[in-house]
């Protein structure tokens, strides 16, 4: 491992930390959270053990409030969403339109790690790009001890399309430290960030510039539309190909019309760098540090916006990779839930109450809801199985028909959503998929358990998620890019 004494090096790894400690993850608990959880804890502990039979309807009913706080607020992203749509929009023809000598230096960064097989792929999506070459300021960020790849790099001979910058291998391992490595040397007035496997729009980054440049100065970010390739290779892939339609038509672009704190996703988001830098870039400790930046902007007064603009990607065939990604980002949302909460009424200062009940409800609440399912799953097996009177003593009245109201009204939204967007989505096995989504929600609590452990035992970790599973070489169709937006 190399030694940290590079300053840039330093830089990328500290930078953030030392202007704001408290917003760094590096830490996964300060002291007054560690303590604050413990005593809570013990609290709870002691409670249930003297007076059960009031404690556990208490912590029930609780839990299932926040079932439905967070139900009936997806419920009205979605509205948002699909009533009062506020997404950046630039057609083909005005793209290219503009003359070349108008568009400003844009700076694309590609964390490229033991991806060999995905190199020349990305490279040529990178010559496809419909903006001048002499205008993209490209980087290719390898690890220093990626051997494979930087072979692999030099045998397609990416420094004739791009700068190939090789990171120092020291911890943290993860792609923000990356990130910001490359950061230090970005001449673009914007930049954004693709992941290796990417496909996107040829005229993603014209209609980014466009876009940024007509935007109010507080658009600090414009995200783009993530979809996949492959929603057709199995049904894990048709499960994530739907949730996607949800996440990036739905439920992000309702976040953006309601004012709140965003949650980037990990590529195709487009930045202001003067922005970018002045917010500290993105925090190498976080695990899901798009999710993070995106909340930092929110909290310095910025605003995220969406962009129709389409990127696609390779969605995960198999089992064991997507547990390891999706534990990933379920573990990120944790640390990015904690690190924000430090400070809970400065928080609600600079976002606004409202602001802060949806950061609550969005970013702490999937995770964690995700982590309560299979409690609640073997209440109700045991319910079935045994019929033991305890568990009946656990759901008093009010508990129990808010609770069956949420169980009756959540399933039904979700299947519903899930089964709109295979309906609307050109793959028609999708809605097979859709069907058995249930299956999908255990897999996913699945992953929440796993993040929660591993939040407390190796929180840095990085779980690489393996690419070039999909096997297609061909390009999308422009149907698959353009699906029609789900409506509810």
């Amino acid at each position: 491992m190399t030694d940290v004494t590079d300053d840039r090096l330093v830089k990328s790894i500290y930078a953030l930390k030392d202007a704001a400690p408290l917003l760094s993850a590096e830490r996964t608990f300060i002291p007054r959270q560690r303590n604050g959880i413990l005593i809570a804890v013990a609290t709870a502990a002691i409670t249930t053990a003297l007076w059960w039979r009031i404690a556990l309807p208490v912590l029930i009913g609780l839990a299932t409030l926040a079932y439905l706080s967070t139900i009936l607020f997806r419920v009205s992203l979605m509205y948002h969403a699909t009533r009062h749509p506020e997404i950046a929009t630039v057609s083909d023809e005005d793209a290219r339109a503009v003359p070349d000598d108008e568009l400003p230096v844009y700076t694309v960064m590609i964390p490229c790690y033991k991806e060999p097989e995905v190199v020349g792929q990305l490279l040529q999506g990178m010559i496809d790009m419909e903006y001048p070459q002499h205008k993209m300021d490209i980087k290719l960020l390898l690890e220093a001890d990626d051997e494979a790849t930087i072979a692999a790099a030099e045998a397609h001979r990416a420094d004739q399309v791009c700068e190939v910058i090789i990171v120092p291998a020291a911890a943290p391992r993860t792609k923000p430290k990356a990130l910001n490595y490359g950061l230090q040397t970005a001449r673009g007035t914007f930049l954004t960030i693709f992941d290796a496997e990417d496909r996107p729009d040829s005229l993603q980054l014209r209609k980014a510039a466009i876009s940024l440049a007509r935007a109010p100065a507080d658009i600090a970010c414009l995200q783009a539309e993530l979809a996949y390739f492959n929603p057709d290779q199995n049904i894990i892939t048709r499960w994530f190909t739907l949730e996607y339609e949800l996440w990036f038509r739905q439920f992000l672009p309702g976040l953006s019309r309601v004012s709140a704190p965003i949650p980037l996703g990990g590529t195709s988001n487009h930045f202001r760098r003067d922005v970018l830098v002045a917010a500290g870039g993105w925090d190498p400790f976080n695990v899901t540090e798009d999710a993070d930046l995106g909340v930092r902007l929110h909290r310095l007064g910025y605003r995220t916006g969406m962009l129709d603009s389409v990127t696609l990607e390779e969605a995960n065939s198999d089992f064991v990779n997507w547990v390891k990604q999706r534990s990933r980002w379920y573990k990120g949302y944790l640390q990015t839930w904690l690190v924000h909460m430090r400070e809970p009424v400065r928080l609600a200062r600079e976002v606004g109450w409202p602001g802060f009940l949806r950061f609550n409800l969005f970013v702490g609440g999937t995770p964690a809801l995700a982590m309560l399912n299979p409690v609640f799953w073997g209440l109700t097996i045991a319910w079935f199985a045994l019929r033991p009177t305890t568990i009946q003593d656990l759901f008093p009245a009010p508990v129990y028909y808010t609770g069956l109201g949420t169980w009756l009204f959540g399933n039904f939204f979700f299947a519903y959503t899930f089964l709109l967007a295979a309906y609307k989505h050109p793959e028609r096995k999708v809605f097979t998929a859709a069907l058995l989504a249930p299956l999908y929600w255990v897999a996913m609590s699945m992953a929440a358990v796993k993040a929660g452990t591993q939040l407390i035992v190796n929180p840095q970790y990085w779980e690489k998620t393996q690419h070039g599973l999909a096997g297609q070489t061909s390009p999308p169709t422009k149907a698959a890019a353009t699906a029609a937006p789900a409506e509810p």
